[in-house]
């Protein structure tokens, strides 16, 4: 399934010298604007990944291909908003999740980023994997053209619960994009597993940080 090869790239650093006297605090341009990302040491979740920076530029210079002008964006594990606030800019009806105690920052940082642009207004929401999806994100009322993870696959336990939640999200026309770093072996038992379900392909690498922007799509028999 891995037909075409995926382009070579590396993370530009394109984030602007801190101005802001405060250790917290990352400045990032994308698609135009300047994006004040806040961090937060307390959550794994709440600092800047890499992944996070690979997906923003890819979307960011791969606007034809990927085009998320009014289209319904899904976030998970949304961290600090940095890809659902790039989503926005570029046009997109987002809804950035996270686990609860993530949320507070992702709120903050969503909503300074996104508040005083002509965009759709983002949505910021709880999202365990795998719990309670039929509930809060019922299919009759919630499909999306588009889900975003980065870095969603580290040492952790919840890789069965993550898959099954972009299995759930995955309907025929969403199309799932995936930027990760590759360490360790688990990380590409998932991409082993992803390839059993989805169709899938490597879009683009980035050697220098160990980083893969993959698509999936359902498969459709």
């Amino acid at each position: 399934s891995f037909s075409d090869s995926p382009v070579i790239l590396r993370i530009l650093q394109n984030w602007a010298p801190r101005v802001s006297p405060y250790f917290d605090k990352e400045h990032y341009t994308y698609a135009g604007h300047q994006i004040v990302i806040q961090e937060s040491i307390e959550y794994f979740g709440a600092v800047v990944w890499p992944g996070a920076l690979a997906l923003s530029q890819y979307l960011e210079s791969n606007q034809e291909q990927f085009n998320l002008k009014d289209k319904k964006v899904l976030e998970i594990g949304a961290g600090t908003g940095l890809v659902s606030i790039v989503a926005c800019i570029l046009g997109a009806y987002v809804t950035a999740t996270d686990l609860p105690e993530v949320l507070e920052n992702l709120s903050y940082n969503i909503s300074r980023n996104t508040q005083n642009m002509n965009i759709h207004k983002p949505e910021v929401r709880k999202l365990v994997w795998g719990e309670g999806l039929n509930e809060d994100f019922p299919v009759s009322t919630h499909h999306y053209d588009f889900i975003l993870a980065t870095d969603v696959v580290y040492h952790h336990t919840a890789l069965d619960p993550l898959l099954a939640t972009m299995e759930y999200f995955c309907k025929p026309g969403t199309v799932l994009l995936w930027a990760n770093k590759f360490r360790f072996s688990t990380d590409y038992e998932f991409l082993e597993k992803l390839c059993n379900i989805f169709n899938t392909t490597i879009l683009a690498e980035f050697p220098e940080s160990n980083i893969k922007l993959l698509k999936a799509t359902v498969r459709e028999n």
